[in-house]
């Protein structure tokens, strides 16, 4: 008989990752000027709470991991939508939200929906910089690079790696999908 979970330690582990969360957006806004920090914040959020949403479409683990799983996601996308963390960012969430993909669960299933969401990322972020003095913006690029690390953080933090991405990608819903052919 398994054992039954505590709740108290799964509330811990979820806050513990959207603390690393806003560890990694504050990273990522350390070497652009200030202004752009909340602007970056919310795209981290914004995508940590897309990539915990996935709990859906990942292929089931073996009781109770799996159950700890889902429950550490849905209380982390829970938490990264709660007032402590989108207070200072909400109206920069909603203009996110004005302009991005919002079904979220195409998101973790299209290819398309994900490259659509991040050019959007992208798009926000140089809309911020655009605003600043021109002495002020970043390097041409630097949208490009932080939505990048973004990405590869968040997925790290939730704990959605590239190859457990792939292997979803390639068996999900039931039947084997073949995989594209990678260049060497």
């Amino acid at each position: 008989m398994a054992e039954p979970l505590d709740r108290t330690k799964l509330e811990e582990l979820a806050d513990g990752k959207v603390a690393d969360i806003l560890r990694a957006a504050a990273s990522w806004a350390k070497d652009v000027p200030h202004a752009l920090t909340p602007a970056i914040q919310a795209v981290c959020v914004r995508l940590a709470e897309m990539v915990a949403d996935q709990r859906h479409y990942l292929a089931p683990l073996p009781e109770p991991q799996e159950t700890e799983r889902a429950t550490v996601l849905t209380l982390t996308a829970e938490r990264l939508r709660g007032a402590s963390v989108t207070s200072n960012i909400q109206p920069l969430l909603q203009e996110l939200a004005d302009i991005e993909l919002r079904a979220t669960g195409s998101w973790s299933l299209v290819e398309g929906a994900q490259a659509q969401w991040i050019a959007t990322a992208v798009q926000f972020l140089e809309g911020k910089a655009a605003a600043l003095p021109s002495g002020e913006r970043p390097d041409p690029y630097w949208a490009d690079d932080v939505v990048a690390g973004i990405i590869a953080s968040i997925r790290a933090l939730i704990g959605i790696d590239e190859l457990q991405a792939r292997t979803e990608a390639r068996y999900s819903g039931g039947h084997k999908r073949p995989m594209p052919e990678i260049e060497s």
